[in-house]
């Protein structure tokens, strides 16, 4: 029990301390379950966006091998170096109860033709296309990793503040009230019983001064 004098100051004090610990254990709390949900969702589309990612690769891949066994690689290295094709990757902040989460955007500036359609596979194309799908989905994948990492870092020290409210805080406090409380209502009734006996003994010495 800390050394707090039994006075009624402090315990108005300490009351509104103890009031001020509750209202922030329940905004702790519901920032704590906001937060819980909207990690999970993330993380649900972690999972499918890594599984986009690597399908978008592996067929970016399959189209390249398939125009590398068309039109050999030495044609499609030569293709593929008059590309001209300008990736721009944004990135911007969004809050979510005060966490500061990533928001990626990617865009393409290009300038075609690159090439004479002639003499060429539709899987160049194929592969050029896929590959950029492929990159807005990376970009949305490490959109959403970072996004995780952050907001699993807010809900561990969400919790820990809302476990040392809940079990430590306020109940220190409601006892520090409770004995307060208990003193003052103690100091009370010893102050009436005083109180009394003052009362009776000069009542009693008024009694034998008229007696006398």
């Amino acid at each position: 029990m800390p050394a707090i004098a039994p006075t009624k100051t402090n315990l108005l004090k300490l009351k509104q301390e103890l009031k001020f610990a509750e209202l922030g254990y329940e905004l702790l709390d519901q920032k704590r379950n906001i937060l819980v949900i909207e990690l999970l969702n993330m993380v649900d589309q972690t999972v499918e966006h890594q599984e986009r990612v690597d399908k978008a690769l592996s067929q970016a891949y399959r189209m390249l091998e398939s125009a590398v066994l068309g039109m050999g690689k030495l044609r499609v290295f030569s293709l593929a170096s008059a590309v001209n094709i300008v990736s721009s990757i944004q990135v911007r902040e969004r809050k979510v109860m005060g966490v500061s989460l990533p928001a990626v955007e990617t865009t393409f500036s290009e300038h075609p033709p690159y090439y004479s359609p002639q003499g060429t596979s539709f899987w160049i194309d194929s592969a050029l296309d896929h590959f950029k799908q492929a990159l807005e989905v990376m970009g949305r994948l490490a959109e959403l990793k970072i996004s995780v990492i952050r907001l699993a870092g807010e809900v561990k020290k969400t919790i820990r503040k809302v476990n040392a409210l809940e079990k430590i805080a306020i109940p220190d406090l409601g006892k520090t009230v409770a004995f307060i409380q208990s003193r003052l209502e103690e100091n009370e009734r010893d102050m009436f019983i005083l109180m009394k006996l003052v009362k009776n003994r000069l009542e009693k010495k008024r009694a034998r001064t008229r007696q006398e």
